[in-house]
């Protein structure tokens, strides 16, 4: 007998039908005596259009009211699948992120987890009962209701599964694995990570973090097919590495550039410590000192939709921060090439370069880590340079 995690994104979940094929899926592990808590994500386009209510209502939200709306969908989903089980003859009950307690700080929009209690679902598992999880949601130290983020059901599951002691954690999406080309029978955690921070949108960055920090074996598999998916899991699980996993890019990037900013100690404090407590993460960071070394022109990236949040609040500080201008550009992307093999490999951020620059593709921005180079280019050059980039690392390859 195993503990099993299943997650059900919101393709899997689109209509009453498909929820009934979810029940089946659980129902086959029930019947062969694992311990199982279902995660649920809303409905496909539930949650886009419960954020367009919330933007339509006032542009400038109170981001707690934000939250109570958009976590309704996961509510939704969670009571008529524990219906669809109990009508398979399952045992089920659905759970709310508050009624576990799935505990997160306070950061409404984006909360992070803290801690989840497991106590009553493991009892509840003695009985034989499934746990149905809204995934998406917790609750603050308030007690008011928080959200995790876009795609933060994956990071619901993996919570749980870590914290119930999970031998396995299965997604369940559209697709049936990690592909590069073609699948990936395993892939790890610090690959996987890179990819979905860069812009896979197979599993959400957040979720696996969680499963690398605890080492929960996460499985990415289709709700449509019983095709095998693909496993993530330690480096050492896999025999032979490649030196490149995948390409992976983003066109959630914007770009912002700061002319003459005076080149003195503490004025990058000054600059990224007001867009950090305002939550707008900055990626690539590069700084150009000028010919005299008394001005610098300094470019970084943040996430588009925050991208005039961050535009403002520099201005707001224009003087204090002694810059000459704000240049904006959301007509960018990030691409990324990712592999474990680089580590051991050298000549693979070369292959990048000369290859964009055969195609005439100039590079932007460029950021590194010990398995990881992306670029930022003009999102014109997206598709020109992917294609590119499967061809000179073989990704194209049958």
């Amino acid at each position: 007998m195993a503990r099993i995690v299943m997650k059900f994104g919101g393709t899997s979940v689109a209509d009453l039908d498909r929820i009934r094929n979810v029940a089946l899926r659980v129902k086959r592990e029930v019947d062969a005596g694992h311990e199982v808590a279902v995660v649920v994500s809303a409905m496909a386009g539930v949650t886009n259009q419960l954020v367009d209510w919330v933007t339509g209502t006032a542009t400038l939200h109170d981001a707690r009211e934000y939250d109570v709306v958009v976590a309704t969908g996961e509510q939704v989903t969670a009571g008529l699948t524990a219906l669809a089980l109990q009508a398979v003859g399952v045992p089920a009950r659905s759970w709310l992120g508050w009624q576990i307690p799935l505990r997160t700080d306070g950061v409404h929009g984006k909360a992070r987890i803290q801690a989840v209690d497991t106590a009553e679902l493991i009892r509840r598992f003695a009985d034989g009962q499934v746990a149905v999880v809204a995934g998406f949601q917790g609750v603050g130290p308030d007690t008011r209701i928080t959200t995790l983020g876009r795609g933060g059901s994956d990071t619901s599951a993996v919570a749980l599964a870590a914290a119930l002691g999970a031998d396995r954690c299965d997604i369940f999406t559209d697709v049936d694995g990690v592909y590069k080309a073609r699948k990936l029978d395993r892939i790890t955690y610090e690959e996987m990570l890179e990819l979905a921070s860069q812009g896979a949108k197979v599993l959400q960055t957040r979720s696996v973090e969680l499963a690398m920090k605890y080492r929960v074996r996460t499985q990415v598999l289709s709700s449509f097919s019983d095709a095998p998916g693909t496993l993530v899991v330690d480096e050492d699980e896999i025999v032979e590495q490649e030196l490149v996993s995948g390409i992976a890019y983003s066109r959630d990037e914007a770009k912002i550039t700061l002319t003459k900013v005076a080149d003195r100690p503490g004025v990058a404090a000054g600059i990224f410590g007001p867009l950090a407590e305002a939550a707008v993460n900055v990626d690539m960071i590069v700084q150009n000192i000028s010919a005299d070394g008394k001005t610098t022109d300094l470019t970084f990236t943040v996430n588009r939709a925050d991208l005039e949040r961050a535009v403002k609040i520099l201005d707001d500080r224009k003087a204090a921060l002694g810059f000459d201008t704000v240049l904006p550009d959301s007509n960018v992307v990030k691409v990324s090439v990712i592999g474990v093999g680089m580590r051991s490999h050298a000549g693979v951020a070369l292959t990048m370069f000369r290859t964009l620059a055969e195609k005439g593709i100039n590079i932007q921005v460029i950021s590194t880590s010990e398995i990881k180079v992306s670029v930022l280019i003009a999102a014109d050059y997206t598709e020109l340079a992917l294609r590119a980039l499967h061809s000179a690392y073989g990704l194209d390859a049958a």
